[in-house]
């Protein structure tokens, strides 16, 4: 609502105007220019030409502009971690979870190489799955550059193994085409099974828990992921015993 230019554009009584209204934003949405002037000590006129320099008609239009400001940057209810957690057993672990984590267990047991890809928090749980895999056993790799060389003896019975909350991720999607051009297997680790990644994929996992975002960044759970990479690098250890 405030941008830089306006603001640089403010003098002296205007910029004490738009502190008050910055600290007090909840409270100006609802006074009445003559209050809003005893509060900053400036006139109704210093008012209304702080109001025209933000596009504003008058006073009105300014504090429908200000609550509709506030509405947008309304603070999100952040769920706790409880909750993500039951949310994902009650929805997930009814279904057929178990047998599709056997099932992708069984494809990257007989890989004799295994690629983990990923960007952001996916990417970090990427990484963490290749070492973890690697920890019981299984030598895996983490790839987060979408033109590292992969030399095609690699991809001979390979498993690419990819994360994505939202499976949509442009990186990941035009990695996975590549990856499965060169007969590559893939597995998905997703929050949904109508995506994009989940589609292109031979086994896709979808977790099912409700997304959350705070100021554009996705904050969704992770837990999921990491129950559901942990238990596949469990069962492809037992398959060894």
């Amino acid at each position: 609502m405030f941008s830089n230019d306006i603001i640089a554009s403010f003098n002296e009584l205007e910029m004490s105007l738009y502190n008050y209204i910055s600290h007090n934003s909840d409270k100006v949405a609802y006074m009445r220019i003559r209050e809003l002037a005893d509060e900053t000590h400036v006139s109704t006129a210093t008012i209304l030409r702080f109001c025209r320099k933000l596009n504003c008609e008058g006073f009105s239009e300014f504090k429908v502009k200000l609550k509709m400001h506030l509405e947008e940057n309304k603070k999100t209810l952040i769920k706790s971690s409880q909750h993500s957690v039951v949310e994902f057993f009650e929805r997930t672990l009814t279904g057929d979870l178990e047998d599709k984590i056997r099932n992708a267990a069984s494809l990257v047991n007989q890989a004799d190489n295994v690629i983990f890809i990923g960007i952001g928090s996916s990417g970090i749980l990427a990484e963490y799955g290749a070492r973890y895999f690697s920890s019981l056993g299984k030598f895996s790799m983490y790839i987060k550059d979408p033109h590292f060389p992969i030399h095609s003896k690699l991809m001979l019975n390979s498993v690419t193994i990819a994360l994505s909350v939202s499976g949509e991720n442009h990186f990941t999607v035009t990695h996975l085409h590549q990856l499965k051009q060169e007969g590559s297997k893939i597995i998905s680790i997703t929050n949904t099974k109508l995506s994009t990644i989940a589609k292109i994929s031979d086994i896709n996992i979808p977790y099912y828990v409700t997304e959350e975002f705070f100021e554009k960044a996705n904050i969704t759970t992770q837990v999921p992921v990491v129950y559901i990479l942990e238990s596949m690098a469990r069962e492809i250890y037992k398959l060894n015993q």
